[in-house]
């Protein structure tokens, strides 16, 4: 392995109590600090209360290993301030997903006490980080995969932040010979960081005895025992399917020990989606404009193709398109509030309402689905 691609040494960064002893010293590269407040008590017989150390550096499992008697204070390892900002950005960014976010804090734990077990000297297996992401379109699956990327590199088990999002198409080859290669050099891109396979269950096609997809399982198989540790690779697609795949593939699943689920979101929180985004463009509905939006979203739900969030998301663009046309045919001087707001009118113009919407709202039943004869001309406006 090359010197560029050897895996990260993992800081584990704590400041401890450790009776009768001195706290570790700083460690000497330039920008290295060290968590305040690491406490030593006074020796066995002085008075007083005991004194506060040098605060203590991002140390390194081998630069010693603490006596049984040592004592691990969790909060002021290096890493946990990083670790902490990031479930709180994910919080923040993500509406709902209880069970993915609960999923993310046992595996910052996990990875917390791995850390603290190893100034111990207490020698494990490292963990194994591959991962599997189940959900519909616009469930949050690649957000999680950016935020456990850089939740990964803080604690020093990547080497950098970064998510490489590939599909069946980035890694399966036209020609005989041509796999193998093209597989290895997105593995290579990878490396020190996360791979993201969208819709892996594409690599295998088993009607298809000659399809390349199985090689690029085979050498995923390899890679992944081999350089676990640098390299976490995350299958994401949808539930059903995802199952056939792992199925079908048992030497993949052995190696893929984290399985999280991401549910479709409800109403509710669709419409939560659909504000904070509105928000974050600084944009806001008015009273008219929300009650309109929310009415969109059931009816949007029902219909082929809804993709959770990602449909908010088009469907609001659309909203500043109808917002934008709307203002220009004002034909007057406009106000922040004019370019801010987005009305009913923006929102009922859409087909999902039927071609003979008004400002007020629909005038009649929605337009018949056309998906019925055609399902991919199913995409509502």
């Amino acid at each position: 392995m090359a010197a560029d691609d050897q895996p990260p040494k993992r800081s584990t960064g704590f400041g401890y109590y450790r009776p009768e002893a001195v706290a570790p010293t700083r460690v000497g590269s330039a920008g290295a600090c060290a968590p305040p407040g690491a406490h030593v008590p006074a020796a066995a017989g002085a008075k007083g209360p005991g004194t506060t150390a040098e605060p203590a550096g991002p140390a390194d499992p081998a630069d010693g290993v603490l006596a049984d008697d040592a004592v691990l204070d969790l909060s002021t390892d290096s890493a946990r301030r990083d670790v902490d900002e990031t479930l709180e950005r994910l919080d923040r960014e993500l509406v709902g997903l209880a069970g993915v976010k609960r999923r993310v804090r046992e595996i910052a734990a996990l990875l917390l006490v791995d850390r603290a077990r190893s100034r111990f000297g207490l020698n494990s297996s490292r963990p194994t980080l591959h991962m599997s992401f189940t959900g519909g379109p616009g469930t949050g699956k690649t957000t999680v995969a950016l935020r456990m990327a850089e939740m990964l590199h803080a604690m020093g088990y990547i080497r950098q932040p970064k998510v490489l999002s590939v599909t069946r198409d980035d890694l399966v080859g036209q020609f005989i010979g041509h796999t193998a290669p093209k597989t290895k050099a997105i593995i290579a891109k990878a490396a020190g960081g996360v791979l993201f396979i969208d819709e892996a269950y594409y690599l295998f096609r088993p009607e298809n005895e000659r399809d390349y997809g199985q090689e690029v399982i085979e050498i995923l198989l390899q890679e992944m025992e081999s350089e676990r540790a640098s390299l976490v690779v995350i299958f994401a697609g949808y539930p059903d399917r995802m199952d056939t795949f792992f199925s079908a593939n048992p030497g993949l699943s052995s190696r893929v020990p984290h399985h999280i689920a991401f549910d479709d979101y409800d109403h509710g929180q669709l419409v939560e989606i659909a504000e904070l985004m509105v928000a974050a463009e600084n944009f806001r509905f008015d009273d008219g404009g929300r009650e309109a939006f929310s009415r969109y979203l059931e009816l949007r739900m029902a219909r082929p193709r809804f993709s959770n969030a990602r449909s908010v998301r088009n469907a609001i663009e659309r909203c500043r398109l109808r917002q934008a046309r709307r203002l220009v045919e004002l034909h007057r001087p406009l106000t922040r509030t004019d370019l801010i707001t987005l009305t009913a009118q923006d929102v009922y113009g859409s087909s999902v309402f039927g071609s003979d919407s008004t400002p007020d709202g629909p005038a009649r039943a929605p337009a018949a689905d056309i998906s019925a004869a055609d399902p991919r001309l199913a995409v509502p406006s």
